[in-house]
């Protein structure tokens, strides 16, 4: 687990029981679970600090709720979670931006990546010294790869 079950106390504005404790155990195991899987298997001794901070916030944002509220009315009063909503209410989760801070620290980049491929066998098109590739019109040659850089 990458925060104790003490941490997470300090975050949390009432003294557990015993049955609290044991939940907040298994939501500490959950979130830490999750942080793994969305960023990566960081040994616990040496786990960015923002790793702990983000698994302590869902546990606790969990223990404050856990049976997955969206909304509350007691008299005239209303409580809403609106942080709270489909399959994440009553569980522990992580925030989209959670989820991408712990996909920025494990060093994953989101996006469309392309890579050149060919055939096995076959000859790569012919390149000039610059890296462009010849066209069948009259016009500039295509580049191959940004900056005449090649992966070979």
């Amino acid at each position: 687990m990458y925060a104790s079950l003490d941490e997470l106390k300090g975050r949390l504005d009432w003294e557990l029981d015993a049955d609290e404790e044991r939940i907040a155990s298994g939501a500490l195991t959950d979130a830490s679970e999750l942080a793994a899987s969305y960023g990566r298997e960081w040994p616990e001794a040496t786990a960015p600090r923002l790793v702990k901070t983000l698994v302590l916030k869902a546990a606790a944002r969990y223990m404050r709720n856990p049976n997955g509220y969206t909304q509350s009315r007691a008299g005239d009063e209303t409580l809403a979670w609106s942080d709270a909503h489909g399959r994440d209410a009553g569980s522990v989760y992580f925030t989209r931006s959670e989820i991408r801070l712990l996909e920025n620290l494990a060093g994953r980049k989101r996006g469309i990546y392309s890579a050149p491929v060919s055939a096995w066998g076959t000859k790569l098109p012919a390149r000039d010294a610059a890296g462009h590739v010849p066209v069948d019109y009259s016009g500039d040659p295509f580049p191959f790869f940004s900056d005449g850089v090649s992966p070979w």
